[in-house]
C-alpha cells in the first residue's frame, strides 16, 4: 500500500484519514473532460469480501434481495443486505467467479458485514467468508475513453457488455480482475488487483491519460446521481424501497432475510418516504429537517457543493408530500426537489409519472 500512496502523493494527492485520496487538486479544472475522457478513482478503501465453498451461491441468495442463483460465472449484480425487519444494511456488488463470489461492500460497513454474514452460516453450510481488502487494491475508471484503456489491457471483449460482467486477465504478469460498471451512471470499469501490483497499474493508467480524482469528487458525483451510502441514506432508519433500490430486489425469488417486510411494502404500496435530489441555494448540514410550510416532511441526508456550480443534496421526503418539482424549506432557505437518475421507484412510477 505504501508504494501506491507514494505514487499518489507525488501526483498531488491529499489523503483522507481512512487512507483514500481526498483530492488531487485538479478535479475542478478537469471536470469538462469527464463525458469524453477518463478519470480514475482509487476505491481501495471499499471492502472486498470473498465467499467460497459449495453452498456460497445458495447462501448469498438466501441472505440478500436479488436473484443470485440466476447468475452464471462471469456475471454480477447489485444486491441489498437487510435486517429481519427490512431495514438496509448495505448495497453490495456481487461478482460470480468460477470458485468464489466477490462482494464489494461500503467502506464503513466492511467489518460489520463480514460479521453479519458469518452469523448466518450454520453448521451444515459449506461457506467461508474471507476479507480480501488488505490484500488487494481497487480502481474505478469513469468516462467513455475508459474503453480504450481496457482494450490495451486485453479486455476489449468486455466493451458493451452488461453491468457486472467481468473477467480475470493477465497483463504484464499482473492478474487484473476487470468488471463492467462504476457504481454510478457514468460508463466505465472497476479493476481489482493484488496490492503488490497496485502502484504499477495506477501509474500506467495515469500515464495513458486517466486523470486522478479524489473522494470529494466521487461524493459530488454520487450525490448528483443519487447513489445512497451507508451512514447517510443507507441506515436502519430506511428500507431499500425508500432508497430507490427497486432494481436490486427480486420479488419472485422466494425467502430471504427481511423478505416478508419488503414484499408487504410492495404489495400494499406502503413506501412512506422516498429518496430525492435537492437543489439548494446555500450550504446546509446533513440531518437538517425539511419542511413544507409548517410541516416537517423529510430529512436532508447528504450535501455537497464541490464543483462550485450548485449546492446539491439528497434527502428523504414523505411520499404524500410529493416529489420532483416540489418546493420546500430547509434551514430557512427555499429548496427544490429534483429527480436523481439512480433512484428507481417501482409501483410509484405508475402512480406519480
Amino acid at each position: 500500500m505504501s508504494a501506491l500512496q507514494d505514487a499518489q502523493i507525488q501526483a498531488g494527492a491529499q489523503r483522507h484519514p481512512d487512507g483514500c485520496p481526498l483530492t488531487f487538486g485538479q478535479e475542478r479544472a478537469t471536470e469538462p473532460i469527464l463525458p469524453t475522457g477518463v478519470v480514475v478513482f482509487d476505491r481501495t478503501h471499499w471492502g472486498r469480501l470473498r465467499l467460497t465453498g459449495a453452498d456460497r451461491v445458495r447462501y448469498l441468495h438466501n441472505q440478500s434481495t436479488n436473484d443470485i442463483q440466476s447468475l452464471v460465472v462471469g456475471q454480477g449484480c447489485d444486491t441489498v443486505l437487510v435486517t429481519s425487519t427490512g431495514r438496509t444494511l448495505d448495497l453490495v456488488t456481487t461478482y460470480v467467479e468460477p470458485e468464489a463470489l466477490t462482494l464489494i461492500v461500503s467502506p464503513p460497513s466492511r467489518c460489520h458485514i463480514h460479521q453479519w454474514l458469518e452469523k448466518y452460516i450454520f453448521f451444515a453450510d459449506q461457506v467461508t467468508v474471507q476479507d480480501q481488502t488488505e490484500a488487494s487494491a481497487m480502481f474505478t475508471l469513469l468516462g467513455t475513453a475508459s474503453h480504450g484503456l481496457i482494450s490495451q489491457l486485453g479486455a476489449q471483449h468486455l466493451a458493451n457488455q452488461p453491468l457486472g460482467n467481468h473477467a480475470l486477465i493477465q497483463w504484464r504478469e499482473m492478474p487484473i480482475f476487470i468488471a463492467v460498471g462504476t457504481g454510478l451512471t457514468n460508463p466505465g470499469y472497476t479493476l481489482i488487483i493484488p496490492i503488490e501490483f497496485a502502484a504499477n497499474l495506477w501509474q500506467w493508467l495515469v500515464a495513458q491519460g486517466a486523470i486522478p480524482w479524489g473522494e470529494q469528487a466521487w461524493e459530488w458525483l454520487r450525490i448528483q446521481q443519487g447513489r445512497p451510502v451507508v451512514g447517510a441514506e443507507l441506515t436502519p432508519d430506511y428500507n431499500p424501497l425508500e432508497a430507490g433500490l427497486w432494481q436490486d430486489i427480486s420479488f419472485n425469488k422466494g425467502c430471504y432475510i427481511g423478505q416478508e417486510t419488503i414484499a408487504r411494502l410492495n404489495t400494499y404500496q406502503g413506501v412512506k418516504q422516498q429518496l430525492w435530489g435537492i437543489k439548494l441555494t446555500a450550504p446546509v448540514t446533513p440531518k437538517t429537517p425539511i419542511y413544507l410550510g409548517d410541516e416537517k416532511v423529510g430529512l436532508l441526508t447528504s450535501y455537497t457543493d464541490y464543483f462550485e456550480r450548485e449546492h446539491l443534496g439528497l434527502g428523504y421526503i414523505r411520499t404524500r408530500a410529493g416529489g420532483a418539482g416540489l418546493t420546500v424549506q430547509i434551514a430557512g432557505q427555499t429548496a427544490q426537489i429534483i429527480d436523481i437518475p439512480l433512484a428507481h421507484r417501482g409501483y410509484l412510477s405508475k402512480t406519480q409519472g
